[in-house]
């Protein structure tokens, strides 16, 4: 339920691991400056994550609403990026959503898509994480099962996909993942393909241009979108990126 009227607004609190200028890095708006809004705490725990301080081992600060707002306020852009970790967990993500559109922003979300909620947004980034994701042997497996079992909700991901502009984002290993999106492209149904997005998994310029070359050719082939890491490829894999 959202807050009501500016009071309560500035009692709404969202727990925030960064705030950062940058360029977007991934998916249909790649080169645009944002500025970046990356909460802490996250229900999956991929294997290959690159945010592990809002994941593996969350950090971050409570912030309240208008703070966050007035510190985005600070850049030169109206593109502004809510990530994490997975913010749709946060119980106060509709107040900041709705406070970054009612300052004129536009808003992506950057989600794994197996949280529904209430929000403010004019673009979903879904990435539904494939089984590639699974940490089997991290940290001796403790976290698999629960994260094979929360990593796909077809119902959530359809209702994003109703509620606002998206894109599917998939993180690609190996040329093999591409069933497992195919069987799930087929359960969520009517899918655009330009809507599509494969991105080679990887956080090193050498791991990204080893698997772009295979998966620029699936795309060809299919009508997918190749997505790119851009930060990766001009800052490398450092946080405020």
């Amino acid at each position: 339920m959202f807050c009501v009227g500016l009071l309560a607004i500035r009692l709404c609190i969202v727990n925030i691991n960064e705030i950062f200028y940058s360029i977007q890095g991934e998916g249909q708006l790649a080169g645009m400056p944002s500025v970046f809004i990356r909460t802490s705490g996250c229900n999956l725990r991929c294997v290959w994550c690159d945010s592990p301080k809002t994941s593996w081992e969350p950090t971050g600060i409570k912030m309240p609403v208008d703070a966050i707002l007035s510190r985005v306020g600070d850049f030169p852009t109206k593109y502004a990026v809510v990530t994490g970790g997975e913010p749709m967990i946060d119980a106060d993500i509709g107040e900041l959503t709705r406070g970054l559109k009612e300052a004129g922003y536009h808003v992506t979300i950057e989600t794994a898509g197996t949280v529904f909620g209430n929000f403010w947004c004019d673009l979903f980034s879904i990435s539904p994480k494939l089984s590639n994701s699974t940490p089997w042997e991290r940290e001796g497996g403790k976290f698999a099962a629960a994260h094979e079992e929360n990593r796909i909700d077809v119902d959530a991901i359809r209702r994003l996909m109703e509620f606002a502009d998206y894109q599917l984002k998939f993180v690609v290993e190996r040329a093999s993942d591409l069933n497992e999106i195919d069987e799930l492209l087929a359960r969520i149904g009517e899918v655009d393909p330009g809507r599509v997005l494969l991105m080679p998994e990887g956080v090193t310029v050498k791991d990204l241009d080893e698997r772009a070359g295979w998966l620029v050719e699936i795309c060809k082939d299919r009508g997918f979108r190749f997505c790119s890491r851009l930060h990766i490829q001009l800052f490398g894999n450092l946080e405020g990126t």
